[in-house]
């Protein structure tokens, strides 16, 4: 697609069933923080909290929300947790078609009910095959090449929470989504 396109189409939102997400450069600004506490070695990353609300308006809109990265970390594994995702592959090898095929044929959905967001050449066998292939605003122009959808916020920066407003408003839920969360979180009703 020509140029920048910030904006989703309503059909092709509402044919998304399942959204993929990169960990290193999406969900994390790519800094790996490695250190040791005595001889126990450990990793570190940095999520965005807000990319975090947005992952849970995705999935109260009912859309499923899966982690595919080609790097084992237990900060993955608990950050996927606190945000309710299931469907989370880690791949040293970064092989992760394979991975995100099986999730998809776990779910019974096709590649064309998918998104994808990606910043780098290890996303690149997903981006090409989903229904709508995501960049994050600092991905390379390879990706962003063959990207439908090019975002403006940097992985790690709030561009996971820039694309489920992008998608929901495209499908016509983003007001109903907000509006449930502030009056779920408000406690209003619960009180006598």
């Amino acid at each position: 697609m020509a140029g920048d396109a910030h904006v989703i189409a309503p059909e092709v939102a509402r044919r998304i069933k399942l959204v993929g997400l990169d960990v290193d450069g999406v969900l994390t600004d790519g800094g790996i923080y490695i250190g040791a506490v005595g001889t126990e070695a450990h990793e570190f990353k940095r999520y965005d909290i807000q990319d975090g609300l947005g992952i849970h308006f995705l999935r109260k809109a009912g859309i499923r929300v899966a982690i595919v990265t080609g790097r084992v970390s237990e900060s993955v594994r608990i950050r996927a947790r606190e945000l309710e995702i299931d469907d989370v592959a880690q791949d040293n090898s970064a092989f992760k078609l394979p991975a995100f095929m099986k999730m998809l044929e776990r779910h019974r959905l096709q590649p064309g009910e998918a998104a994808f967001i990606g910043d780098d050449f290890p996303d690149m066998a997903l981006l090409k095959i989903v229904g709508l292939p995501v960049a994050v605003g600092n991905a390379v122009p390879e990706v962003r090449a063959v990207c439908a959808l090019k975002l403006t916020r940097p992985g790690g920066a709030g561009a996971v929470r820039e694309f489920a407003e992008l998608l929901l408003k495209a499908r016509g839920e983003w007001k109903s989504v907000c509006e449930a969360y502030v009056t779920e979180r408000s406690g209003a009703g619960t009180r006598a």
